[in-house]
């Protein structure tokens, strides 16, 4: 569907229902993990390619068990391929949804600062003439104060 103007709400109930449902992912995912930047780029990565050659390896292993070392546990690589699946699917329809909140919220969100902007040139324009207006437009403006003195000092060099 082409994007067009987004008319919509959530509820502050949905917002609840919503945040409810994502804590139930997480219990039902209660051995997710967090690892810190040095152990993700230390860890082999395993991608769309590299889940074919660990299922072959898993085919291989439970097959030729007689060749692995005892110590090897081809149940554990089992479980560990299952899961990576799992993952993987579940990652896949996790993405959809993140990846169409976070367009949506792009789209609305300059939807809302085109609209301001609007606004802020109205009230900038009318601020002139129209008594009390003046500290309305000066409270808009504190938005782009930051920008301009920042440019201000990518021109000076500073």
């Amino acid at each position: 569907m082409a994007y067009q103007n987004i008319t919509g709400s959530i509820s502050p109930q949905d917002i609840q229902e919503i945040k409810a449902a994502l804590q139930t992912i997480q219990k039902k995912l209660p051995f997710l993990i967090t690892l810190s930047n040095e152990e993700r780029r230390r860890l082999l990565k395993m991608g769309d390619k590299s889940l074919a050659f660990v299922n072959n390896s898993v085919t291989a292993a439970q097959s030729n068990r007689e060749i692995l070392p005892a110590s090897f546990d081809v149940e554990e690589l089992v479980r560990d391929y299952q899961l990576a699946s799992a993952l993987t699917e579940v990652l896949t329809s996790m993405r959809q949804i993140t990846e169409q909140v976070d367009d949506t919220l792009l789209a609305v969100g300059s939807e809302a600062m085109t609209s301001s902007l609007t606004v802020y040139d109205y009230v900038k324009t009318a601020a002139k003439k129209t008594p009390g207006l003046k500290t309305v437009a000066e409270q808009l403006g504190e938005r782009f104060k930051a920008i301009k003195n920042k440019s201000a000092k990518v021109a000076s060099g500073s």
